[in-house]
């Protein structure tokens, strides 16, 4: 039997606290961009493992990064001189019991075919070049998907969740969406997909900093950069001021950098709607945590979910795990007011049996003793179904960036 350790927590809940960092980093953005595309190789590989061999074998596409190209980008247009490069990496099973299956093809087409959906303002196969830098593994990692039993975890570490997001933390989360949702881009289809949204909260003063590029393509002059900007940031006030906690004092800035008068250098221009076609790099591991933003004030794993092996790779499965049972608790034991839940593997474990589980609550001492038996319920239902959980991550049901 499965019986997590169950804490009181002995901090008030983030949103009573006096200052909150958050950040989201969007659809556009080089770091969401790698999470993103490896992720989708996974799910990819996973499918393709299935309908090959039954089930799926060893592989982790979690080592990706995306190096910056060169362009000349300026009022009007410009032109790319140098396409960006996504380097796809680590390991992978190319061959089962004689029967091939094309990794490298699946990893670069899937890639293609994300930047497609995407990135509309860019043609992959001009823009990109796709890099396979995927291996055979050792043996002994090969197995950890086939041991008898069930997977067994192929990796020692920790994941933590938390429920539930924060008012802050939910702004964060909802400005970005509003900035890359269909509707805003057919209002406004001069602007990219590179979107990043950060706040500092403190107190009932929340700064809300966002960047976001203009296409270069549709703007001609400095004049008309800057009446675009004002039109946009009057649309990013009105769905602040529709959205934000009631109480909050909010301040708004976007592309901060701008300087009227210096012409190109004073302008957040993009040719191709990402900050990758020239000025920055990106990398897995580095964008949004499982739960969609990055808050600087919670606990966080180590760990980047993106492109790992759904079936073995703790990293990825805790971490999702953690984040769906916080906000499950969070939901059925009422009276609390906030759960943070870790997560801890040990190499060779099945994932069924986790080296601990801890559930950190924040709630009234009466509360807590009245919900402890639910909680342990539902930290044992959620083990116990844990290969259902595993083969939804194969099939991309759940976001982790």
């Amino acid at each position: 039997m499965l019986d997590p350790l169950i804490l009181p927590s002995d901090r008030p809940p983030l949103a009573d606290q006096e200052v909150e960092i958050v950040e989201r980093k969007g659809l556009g953005h080089p770091d969401t961009i790698c999470d993103a595309v490896m992720e989708r190789i996974a799910v990819e590989l996973a499918q393709a493992y299935l309908k090959t061999c039954g089930h799926v074998l060893h592989f982790n596409a979690d080592k990706g990064m995306l190096i910056a190209g060169q362009v000349e980008c300026r009022p009007g247009g410009g032109r790319v001189i140098t396409p960006m490069r996504l380097v796809i990496g680590d390991r992978a099973t190319f061959q089962w019991r004689r029967r091939r299956v094309p990794v490298e093809d699946i990893a670069e087409q899937t890639a293609y075919k994300w930047f497609k959906q995407h990135l509309p303002h860019m043609d992959p196969l001009k823009h990109l070049t796709c890099q396979v830098e995927l291996k055979p593994a050792p043996a002994e990692l090969q197995s950890v998907t086939e041991r008898r039993g069930g997977p067994v975890a192929n990796d020692t570490s920790a994941a933590v969740g938390y429920a539930p997001l924060t008012p802050t933390e939910r702004l964060v989360f909802q400005v970005e969406q509003f900035l890359n949702s269909p509707s805003f881009k057919q209002e406004f289809p001069d602007t990219g997909e590179d979107v990043k949204v950060f706040a500092l909260r403190k107190g009932r003063d929340v700064s809300l900093t966002v960047a976001m590029p203009f296409l270069a393509p549709a703007i001609r002059t400095e004049s008309q950069y800057f009446s675009r900007k004002k039109y946009v940031l009057q649309a990013i006030t009105q769905f602040v001021l529709k959205n934000a906690s009631s109480g909050f004092r909010t301040r708004i800035d976007l592309n901060v950098l701008d300087r009227r008068g210096a012409g190109p250098a004073g302008m957040y221009l993009s040719l191709l709607g990402t900050s990758a076609e020239a000025g920055d790099s990106g990398e897995v591991g580095r964008g949004n945590r499982v739960c969609g933003v990055i808050s600087l004030r919670r606990p966080a794993s180590a760990e980047a979910a993106a492109g790992k092996n759904p079936l073995a790779h703790v990293g990825k499965i805790y971490n999702v795990l953690a984040q769906v049972l916080a906000e499950d608790i969070y939901h059925k034991a009422k009276g609390l007011r906030e759960v943070t839940v870790w997560l801890t593997s040990q190499i060779g474990r099945p994932i069924s049996a986790p080296q601990s589980v801890v559930v950190e609550v924040a709630a009234p001492q009466d509360v807590l003793k009245a919900v402890e038996p639910l909680i342990c319920q539902r930290v044992q239902l959620a083990f116990k179904r844990i290969t259902t959980f595993c083969y939804a991550l194969a099939r991309g049901v759940y976001a982790v960036c």
